[in-house]
Parts: structure tokens; C-alpha cells; sequence
């Protein structure tokens, strides 16, 4: 339950920020349009790349001589398959885990953006292969079943038809009803089919047909596109991680129980305050021993890494995560990241408000201990179904009262009359997230917690008026 009439008080343990009011609010003005326009020359430079790709095609003698039908049907599968292929390596590159697309929208999003281009990339492979194959049928006067028997005979195409059924598998893999039905270790062995769709379609572009022909503009532009992209992929996916893991040697010190289901693994290891990880950011671990080996874990920081110790605290949310609780201190740890745009380097208004439930107190907490604040500056709401989901609650309390920060708790499950985040008393009492924070229109609001929950509060912040800028969001399943 939430006491809005008497905030928590603390006293103050800590000296206020240093840099001044105005002077802040500029710095972080002048960041988040330069994000903006990072992040729009990113999307015009994915959709040029397409563009590109279409006008080296067009800019091709062979493009200009449609004959019929089946010249106009070859001609469309083509460009559907030009455009379908680089949005793939849009795909792979937003999956690569790059600094600057993290720093500049965060991974979660760049994560978002590559599922939303799951099913239209989908559409286009398959609207090339349909159209191709009509229109070679036409051109030679034959029917679809005899030109499909006849491609197969081709070099390379069954190498493609084998890339488009790979990548069948990985987009109906990825849809949410089938995808909350699979293990995560299934999804992710099937996800990491897309590699090699890739790599087994790309033959049959440099030797089906003249569009890619040797000696051509097109051809090395594709090449290029391909190095890039599986290069980023080789970089930051693999070669960067293993000299994280390398340097730093982190290891496991110390499993605590701090709640039924929840864990903080404390870690040791080597210059671990080079990470560079800022408090809301989160890393993708992985534990070598028997049983964890093989698993990946993406796991915020729930406390801000010093030099040769740091933290995660875990919640019991399927096998994967339920073996992290019986794992022996000197067990191995690898770790990519750490990644996310969860921190304060996001900010762009003079207030903070923070709302955390569950386990997504985790980065809350680090985000709180991460910043720079005056008294006053920062409202913390800290949420849970039942006295046994305040997890990290009294760390979370003696940091709010270092910054001089106001607290407070909502306990008890939601609602059922509607659509809410709140319990049903604080609904009836006419509890907003205008009335736990009156500065809300000031501040940058940072949110975690379940999915369904945290969307909830993120539609009343947008109802109320708070930019879209200044809402920061970081979900997970519950």
C-alpha cells in the first residue's frame, strides 16, 4: 500500500550534485538530439542500403528487357528478393550487439526493431521464390510445378530453397504463441538458424542468373554489405566477449538467498570497474559448469561494479534461471556487455522518477546508486504482489536516503475491476502516477518489471502527458 500523503523520509547522508540545474538540463537536451539524429541517420543509411541495391539492379543492361508477363513477374521477384536479402543483414546487424547502436537507442530496441522486420522479410523470400518461379514458368511455357522441379536441378538453388525453409522456421519460432510454448534453450538453438539461412543462400545470389554477375558493381556491393555485416557479428558477438572474459576473470564468489525463487550471485574477478557498466545496464552471463554451460542469461547488474567485485540477482523463471541457484562458488563466468540504455545517460529532464516491480528492481537499484543527485531530485515507487517480492527493498531504501530521495512502497496484487498497476485500494483512493509523482511531467521516467505490468504504467504515463523521450522502459516475462 502506498502512503502518498507522507512520503518516506531519510536524512541526508550524501553531498548534492555539483553541476547546476540549467547546466544539466542543456548537457542532456544536447545528448538526446544528438541520439536522435544518430538515430535517424541509421535508419535513413538501412533504408539507402536497400535503395542502393535496387538502382545497381536497375542500372543493369539485363534489367531493361521485360518481355510479357513473365519478364514483369521475374523482374518483381527480383527486387523482392534484393530487398528481402538486405534487410536480412539490417537484421543481423541490429543483432550484433554494436556500441554505437547501443549507446545511441539500446539493445532492447535495436532487438525490437530485428523481430519487426521478422515477418515482412519472411513475405519478401517467399514472394520472390513465388514470383520467380511463375515467372520463369511463363517465360518458358511451363507450369510452377515443372519450373520448380527444374530450378532444383540449378546450381546452388537447392542451397536456397534450403535458406528460405531455415528462415521459415526461425520467424515462426520467433511468433509469441509458438515461442512462449518452446524451452528458451529450443528458441535459441532454432534462432540460430538465421546464420545459416545467410550463409547457404548467398551461393545461389553470386551464381544464379546475371544479377550478380562476375566484375560487377552490384556484386561487390553485396560482398561488402555481407563482410560488414558478418563481420560486426564476428566482432561483437564473439571476439569482443572472449576478451572481456579473458581480461577480467570473473569468477563466482558467493550464491545468497534473499527471497523464495531469488538469488544474488556474487562475482569476483580482474579490473572489473573497466567494464564501463553504468547502474540500469544489464549483461549477457554465462556459467561454465555441468548444467549451465550452455545457456545464456541476460541478467542486470544489481549493484554497480567495483574494482574486483560485482552482482546480479536472479529470479526464478524457468529451468535456466532455477539452476543459477546451485551453482558452486568458483565456477567460471563469461560475460558479453554490458549493454543497455537504462541509465542515466539517458535522461533529458531535471527530475527522476523510478518504478520498479519484482526483480526488475535490479537495475532501479544500481540506476539509483549510478546517479548524480540533489535532495529532492528522485521519487522511487517500489512495487510488489506480497511481502516475499521486496527484494532488495532496504538497499534500495538506504541509497534513497543517501541522494536524499523520497520512497515509496505499493504492496499488494492488481486489480481486477480494470486495467491497472495497482492494487485495488490504492484504485479506489485515487492513487496516479501524477499523484506519487507531482513532478512527473519534469522527469524522465524509468520503468521495469513484468511485460504486462510495466506497458500499464507506461499507458498512464502517456495519457498524462509525459514525452515519449522521457519515458525509459525495460521489460521481461514474468
Amino acid at each position: 500500500m502506498i502512503d502518498t500523503a507522507r512520503p518516506t523520509a531519510h536524512p541526508l547522508a550524501a553531498a548534492p550534485a555539483t553541476e547546476p540545474l540549467a547546466v544539466a538540463a542543456r548537457r542532456r537536451d544536447r545528448s538526446r538530439r544528438r541520439r536522435s539524429a544518430t538515430t535517424d541517420l541509421l535508419g535513413i543509411l538501412a533504408w539507402i542500403s536497400a535503395a542502393v541495391a535496387v538502382a545497381l539492379w536497375l542500372a543493369s543492361p539485363g534489367s531493361h528487357s521485360v518481355v510479357g508477363i513473365g519478364g514483369w513477374l521475374t523482374d518483381a521477384g527480383i527486387v523482392a528478393g534484393l530487398i528481402a536479402t538486405d534487410l536480412v543483414l539490417v537484421m543481423l546487424v541490429l543483432a550484433a550487439r554494436v556500441p554505437l547502436i547501443d549507446r545511441t537507442f539500446g539493445q532492447d530496441t535495436a532487438i525490437a526493431v530485428h523481430r519487426s522486420l521478422g515477418k515482412p522479410v519472411l513475405y519478401l523470400l517467399l514472394a520472390h521464390g513465388a514470383l520467380l518461379t511463375l515467372g520463369y514458368g511463363a517465360s518458358a511455357g511451363t507450369g510452377p510445378i515443372v519450373e520448380t522441379i527444374a530450378l532444383f536441378s540449378t546450381p546452388d538453388m537447392p542451397l536456397a530453397y534450403l535458406g528460405l525453409g531455415l528462415f521459415v522456421a526461425v520467424v515462426v519460432s520467433s511468433l509469441v504463441a509458438v515461442r512462449r510454448r518452446l524451452p528458451y534453450e529450443a528458441w535459441h538453438v532454432i534462432h540460430l538458424l538465421s546464420y545459416a539461412a545467410v550463409l547457404v543462400a548467398l551461393p545461389h545470389m553470386l551464381s544464379a542468373g546475371s544479377v550478380l554477375a562476375a566484375g560487377t558493381w552490384q556484386r561487390a556491393y553485396w560482398i561488402a554489405l555481407y563482410v560488414l555485416a558478418l563481420g560486426l557479428i564476428a566482432v561483437y558477438r564473439f571476439a569482443v566477449p572472449f576478451v572481456v572474459t579473458v581480461r577480467h576473470r570473473i569468477r563466482v564468489v558467493g550464491v545468497e538467498p534473499i527471497a523464495p525463487g531469488v538469488v544474488s550471485i556474487h562475482l569476483a574477478g580482474r579490473d572489473l570497474d573497466r567494464l564501463g557498466a553504468r547502474g540500469g545496464q544489464y549483461g549477457v552471463w554465462r556459467f561454465w559448469t555441468a548444467t549451465t554451460w550452455w545457456h545464456a542469461h541476460p541478467v542486470s547488474f544489481s549493484a554497480v561494479p567495483g574494482r574486483d567485485r560485482a552482482r546480479i540477482t536472479v529470479r526464478d523463471l524457468g529451468a535456466g534461471s532455477s539452476r543459477l541457484g546451485r551453482i558452486r562458488p568458483g565456477a567460471f563466468v563469461s560475460l558479453e556487455g554490458p549493454y543497455g540504455l537504462f541509465t542515466s545517460r539517458a535522461r533529458t529532464a531535471p527530475y527522476l522518477a523510478l518504478v520498479a516491480s519484482g526483480i526488475g528492481i535490479t537495475p532501479v537499484r544500481a540506476l539509483l546508486e549510478d546517479t548524480d543527485l540533489r535532495p529532492g531530485e528522485a521519487t522511487v515507487l517500489l512495487r510488489g504482489s506480497d511481502a516475499q517480492q521486496q527484494y532488495l527493498w532496504r538497499e534500495t531504501a538506504d541509497l534513497a536516503a543517501t541522494t536524499g530521495s523520497r520512497l515509496f512502497a505499493m504492496v499488494g496484487h492488481r486489480a481486477r475491476s480494470r486495467a491497472t498497476w495497482m492494487p485495488e485500494e490504492d484504485l479506489r483512493r485515487g492513487v496516479t502516477l501524477l499523484s506519487v509523482f507531482p513532478r512527473l511531467l519534469e522527469s524522465d521516467l524509468y520503468v521495469c518489471g513484468p511485460r504486462a505490468w510495466s506497458d500499464l504504467v507506461v499507458r498512464e504515463a502517456r495519457l498524462a502527458g509525459v514525452p515519449e523521450h522521457q519515458i525509459h522502459q525495460e521489460r521481461f516475462e514474468s
